[in-house]
């Protein structure tokens, strides 16, 4: 018995068949067949029912496939600390940010990254900020970029930039007749906020309270792009990150919506990076924070 084995049936229990299987292994399918009856013989056990039409695992076979699952990863994990440990910066980076940063801040970080790291393989994933703080606590990830204050619980956080918040109104809103607005200047209008759990609306719920603004009740956003949809068909006024205003790589009719900065900068948020105490990949972390500071700039 050896790993590749274990990789071919677990293939087959992906794919709930031979055939694609061995495709999506890189062997023909009688060799795929003939391993994994071999495997069977070995252990003594009936892992897969086979007829012309379907394959079937065993109760037994879904329980040493999940045995399988674990040694499989184990071994990569393994194989990553070996490598880590020749070049800190190669292998594989799971990196975790959030919906409110990573179409706007990620286009222009991963040539950068590719440049000061050539040998790092960056994963992406993209969600609310509870579920990526959950995923790097459980090893799922290595590092986050997110929005500061939130509770990261142990995890080394660093400060990387302040992100100023403006103001986005359509294009004939009165307010945009001043060149940069105070909170008194919003008490009176119905503010566009993201759903619950994005922690951007959290913040922006901080300054609309300070302002004593109303959040419009009757609608709330799953993401930025439809609150910019939402304030240019003039169904009330949002808090935009200067990320998502001034990203050369968005893509909006400019003559429906216009944007305003605060006069008071601190209205915003700040930018983070965080990650475990015992990583192993410390070394490759901080250089993606300088990658981030090298390129923040480049938006402005």
């Amino acid at each position: 018995m050896n790993l590749k084995d274990l990789r071919y049936l677990i293939a087959v229990a992906d794919h709930k068949h031979f055939g694609k299987a061995a495709e999506a292994c890189f062997v023909s399918q009688p060799t795929l067949s003939a391993q994994i009856k071999k495997l069977e013989d070995t252990l003594g056990v009936n892992l897969i029912e086979r007829n012309n039409k379907n394959v079937f695992i065993t109760s037994e076979g879904e329980k040493i496939i999940n045995m399988a699952r674990h040694i499989i990863d184990d071994c990569d994990t393994l194989k990553e600390f070996a490598a880590t440990c020749k070049n800190p910066c190669a292998g594989t980076l799971r990196i975790g940010t959030i919906p409110t940063i990573a179409p706007y801040l990620l286009p222009l970080l991963m040539p950068k990254i590719a440049e000061l790291m050539p040998e790092l393989k960056p994963l992406l994933f993209e969600d609310q900020t509870h579920r990526i703080v959950d995923q790097i606590e459980n090893g799922q990830l290595d590092v986050l970029i997110l929005a500061v204050p939130v509770d990261t619980g142990s995890l080394v956080v660093q400060e990387l930039f302040h992100e100023p918040f403006q103001l986005a109104a359509p294009a004939d809103h009165p307010l945009l007749k001043k060149k940069a607005l105070n909170l008194p200047d919003i008490e009176e209008e119905k503010i566009l906020l993201l759903e619950e759990g994005h922690c951007l609306r959290d913040h922006a719920m901080e300054f609309c309270s300070t302002s004593k603004s109303d959040e419009e009740l009757a609608f709330r956003a799953t993401s930025l792009e439809t609150l910019r949809q939402m304030v240019a068909s003039k169904a009330g006024v949002s808090m935009f990150p200067e990320l998502a205003v001034k990203n050369k790589n968005v893509i909006f009719n400019s003559e429906l919506i216009q944007y305003r900065p605060f006069d008071d900068h601190q209205i915003g948020r700040n930018i983070a990076i965080a990650w475990r105490k015992s990583s192993v990949k410390t070394e490759a972390i901080k250089k993606l924070a300088n990658a981030v500071l090298n390129v923040v700039p480049q938006m402005w």
